[in-house]
């Protein structure tokens, strides 16, 4: 199926989570990120608007990371962007890394079980940058822990697990933040 909308708006690794009414939600079964073929069985190169990706980059190695990022370079339109959120290796909070570490906790079902690595807001700017793509942060937190929150709009893309959306967050205390990145492809690509 090739899908030839004017504003194509797809959703990586949905999930339970439908946050984004309107856009195309995808599993790994549909569109998967290292399979090119499942790229080209659902969308014409350039075609794609906005990919949206919660929790889904930590999944990968950073070499298999880089790899995704330029499959979703070939099949973004010029100026389209990836909206990115991924657990945030700079969150001063001992249970919350403990959760996201690499391997996770618990039993092998539990989705942090396949945690392959953790980002901080350097190490996935860099990813996307290796791929050609510029980077905006969105909501991080820096190395001394101090978290910083740029304007961004949910009409854009709805990330649940960030300080503007996830009710585990709203107040003086951060309990469950994302590192969230929107990574623009550039015109002339």
């Amino acid at each position: 199926m090739n899908n030839t909308q004017t504003e194509l708006k797809v959703v990586i690794g949905a999930g339970e989570y439908h946050n984004n009414p309107g856009w195309l939600h995808t599993q790994e079964e549909d569109l998967n990120l290292l399979d090119e073929t499942t790229w080209q069985n659902m969308f014409e190169e350039s075609s794609i608007s906005v990919l949206l990706a919660e929790h889904v980059w930590e999944h990968l190695t950073y070499e298999e990371g880089l790899q995704a990022t330029r499959i979703c370079m070939k099949y973004l339109k010029r100026s389209g962007y990836i909206r990115c959120a991924v657990p945030d290796g700079y969150f001063p909070d001992e249970t919350y890394q403990s959760i996201v570490q690499i391997g996770g906790p618990g039993p092998e079902d539990h989705p942090a079980a396949s945690h392959k690595i953790v980002y901080n807001y350097k190490l996935l700017t860099e990813l996307f940058e290796a791929a050609g793509f510029e980077v905006r942060l969105l909501e991080y937190c820096d190395e001394s822990g101090q978290f910083h929150q740029n304007n961004w709009d949910g009409a854009d893309g709805v990330i649940f697990r960030s300080k503007k959306f996830d009710p585990r967050n709203q107040g003086e205390r951060l309990a469950a933040p994302s590192l969230i990145i929107d990574a623009f492809k550039r015109g002339n690509e």
